[in-house]
């Protein structure tokens, strides 16, 4: 992700100066033209505009815990991933620094950083961010989300929620059908064919699909948490019964299971999302 930006930066025209721990993963990048500082507050000290791309936020401290003298009067913009509260703790770890600091979700895999699909998602100071657009637009295109720090990363993991949960359906899905002879090159297309069909079975008949949540309406005309459960009962005797790990299904049946419970079964799928807010 790092080379990606790089890349795209200087092919924007920007002069970029980069550190890496492992110093020869940055010996493509600086063929191309970037800078290569040997140590962090040399990179800090080279712009007054420092983009982090690591593991977590725990690296941010560990790197930059040699340049904290270099900070003041400088942006970082860190578009690492980490929790929401550790976001909100180094917005003020970096003031108090004297940094100005904003928090960015790069909601794209590197090869699409810099194309007309990529976008970001930035928390924290509007004017901030306004005043670097010029730089980190080309990064992708940038989606606001507000003052606190904390948005856009909160924005990064719940997307990343649906992202990771639907890789591992579709890898349980993959090895269901794997049980019965069908190789993965057969599956998956039609398996992926059901994943992007999603989109477009939560629209329908929808101008705002997210509308009827926010007003607490269930209405369980069209499929309800009673069928929908059923269903999830299926998937975990199937996949017992395979000998598959029944992790992913359990947790799903779960909460199908809680709103029949609750007296829900009835009301719309949507109606799980009471168990998931108030867990018992």
């Amino acid at each position: 992700m790092g080379q990606a930006m790089t890349r795209t930066l200087l092919t924007a025209g920007h002069h970029v100066t980069v550190w890496n721990r492992t110093a020869g993963r940055a010996a493509g990048v600086v063929a191309d033209g970037a800078a290569l500082a040997a140590t962090p507050a040399e990179a800090v000290e080279a712009s007054d505009l420092v983009i982090l791309s690591l593991t977590d936020y725990a690296a941010m401290y560990d790197i930059l815990g040699s340049a904290t003298g270099s900070l003041a009067g400088r942006t970082l913009v860190n578009l690492s991933s980490d929790t929401p509260e550790r976001t909100r703790e180094a917005a003020a770890w970096a003031a108090g620094h004297g940094a100005a600091f904003l928090t960015g979700g790069v909601m794209v895999p590197a090869p699409m950083v810099g194309t007309a699909a990529a976008h970001v998602y930035y928390s924290g100071s509007r004017q901030v961010l306004e005043s670097r657009s010029a730089v980190l637009t080309p990064l992708g295109t940038p989606k606001y989300l507000g003052e606190d720090p904390s948005l856009a990363q909160m924005m990064y993991q719940a997307q990343l929620t649906v992202f990771l949960t639907t890789l591992s359906a579709l890898m349980h899905a993959t090895a269901m059908l794997g049980s019965a002879g069908m190789k993965a090159a057969e599956a998956l297309p039609e398996l992926l064919s059901s994943a992007d069909a999603i989109g477009a079975i939560l629209r329908a008949g929808e101008e705002n699909p997210g509308a009827a949540l926010d007003a607490g309406e269930h209405p369980g005309d069209l499929s309800t948490v009673t069928m929908m459960g059923a269903t999830a009962d299926h998937i975990v005797e199937t996949s017992t019964a395979l000998g598959l790990d029944p992790a992913l299904p359990l947790a799903v049946r779960a909460h199908y299971r809680r709103a029949i419970e609750d007296g829900h079964g009835g009301d719309n799928w949507t109606r799980i999302i009471d168990g998931i807010r108030e867990p018992r």
